[in-house]
């Protein structure tokens, strides 16, 4: 079979794609949790950064050293919380909830002052969500994909993304 003709049932599925789900309470709840845990390192605030991490969570789960623990996570992330060179912004984009985990993933805009000036540079973040006991919700374990530059056109167009509230307000 012709490469071309194989792809037409793809391209045909692809086109006759429903739209996404709404989100449900709890997917809303993530998702506005992790607006918060983003707007906690805009504002530089390491107190609610960490209040947003479980205990035993895991940051940098695909690397081969990833971080454990909030302590931990606490420490390795104080420069970019702090903002020491560094600007790291995200939000999500889905968020998709099963009993007490959820899973959300969206785009992330770094920001890297150097010597010769800035550079920007886009990555697809993945997180894993637990409800607590207490109701509040807390990333588990959070991992990403490669970060790749990009330019200044790029990041004004992920800045202008970026929701306030849950698509399904």
């Amino acid at each position: 079979m012709p490469f071309a003709l194989a792809l037409v049932p793809l391209l045909a599925a692809t086109a006759a794609a429903p739209p996404p789900e709404p989100l449900s309470a709890d997917e809303c709840a993530v998702f506005m949790r992790e607006l918060s845990f983003a707007r906690s390192v805009a504002e530089h605030d390491a107190a609610a950064f960490a209040q947003h991490i479980a205990p035993d969570a895991a940051f940098g789960v695909g690397s081969p050293r990833p971080q454990r623990g909030r302590e931990a996570i606490v420490k390795g992330w104080d420069g970019i919380v702090r903002g020491d060179g560094i600007r790291l912004e995200w939000y999500p984009a889905r968020t998709t909830a099963v009993g007490d985990l959820a899973w959300s993933t969206g785009p992330a805009l770094t920001e890297i002052q150097g010597p010769d000036g800035t550079r920007l540079q886009m990555s697809t973040f993945q997180s894993v969500w637990r409800r607590g006991a207490d109701g509040v919700w807390h990333v588990l374990f959070d991992g990403g994909t490669p970060p790749r530059p990009v330019d200044a056109a790029a990041a004004e167009a992920f800045r202008a993304k970026r929701p306030t509230s849950c698509p399904a307000d």
